[in-house]
């Protein structure tokens, strides 16, 4: 099949595109740096000539709740616009597991945007929600980093490898259009601060972490409320295996 990853230069972009290469499928890569820009529309129509189906794995820069919302919505509706002129007949979006327990996060509100323009879209599709990754308790960390010591709330999440959420993409990109898909994780519940301090110690990093809610996640995210839902798929990588990869 032919299929294109939108986001293609990011971490779970090139990941996407290794797995689905290796599966045999030819791959059209579509991101900004390869000249098509999904805010614009430009360069869409050529990148999507022939394609039988995209993966969207795009994210967006830090903003507020409005800037986010209209930076994914305007994004996915260029994309949709586009598929539906080249006649894909599957788009799947890699959304975020427990999306609608959480109301006040910018991030979370443009990903609802997301899903709600691809199930009213006129491409069939799959929506997938991944938990957190596994490198997301240091990549928050690093966010607030100052001085050696950082700040970081105190969150139960179910992580999942970066490598998983690809095999996933890949193979349902590959089968017919599922609606929304079960949410997708890894094996066992992680605390956060704790996931955070020991990506930094196998890297090799000294970070002081200071647990609070008074960063970008507050306490409406804590307790369970970031695990997935009874019935998710569960990928087999644990922290401990990704981490022993990360000396």
């Amino acid at each position: 099949m032919r299929i294109a990853v939108a986001g293609a230069s990011g971490n779970i972009g090139a990941l996407t595109v290794a797995a689905l290469e290796r599966d045999g499928h030819e791959v059209v890569r579509v991101s900004r740096s390869l000249g098509v820009d999904l805010s614009t529309g430009a360069g869409l129509d050529d990148a999507l000539a022939g394609v039988d189906a995209v993966v969207d794995v795009t994210n967006a820069p830090a903003a507020d709740r409005d800037g986010t919302v209209a930076y994914l919505g305007t994004m996915t509706r260029n994309l949709l616009a586009a598929e539906e002129r080249a006649g894909v007949r599957h788009h799947v979006l890699l959304s975020i597991a427990a999306l609608h327990r959480v109301e006040g996060n910018a991030h979370y509100a443009g990903k609802r945007e997301q899903e709600r323009l691809v199930a009213d879209g006129p491409v069939p599709w799959t929506i997938v929600p991944a938990t957190q990754f596994h490198d997301f308790a240091a990549m928050v960390a690093g966010w607030t980093e100052h001085d050696g010591v950082a700040t970081i709330a105190p969150l139960l999440v179910q992580p999942i490898a970066p490598a998983d959420v690809a095999d996933v993409l890949a193979e349902l990109a590959a089968g017919e259009p599922q609606g929304r898909y079960a949410d997708v994780a890894g094996p066992e519940p992680q605390d956060l601060v704790d996931m955070a301090r020991r990506t930094n110690e196998a890297r090799g990093r000294s970070v002081k972490l200071v647990p609070t809610w008074s960063g970008l996640f507050g306490p409406e995210m804590a307790g369970p409320v970031l695990l997935p839902d009874e019935g998710a798929r569960i990928t087999p990588t644990t922290f401990e295996e990704w981490l022993a990869k990360q000396h």
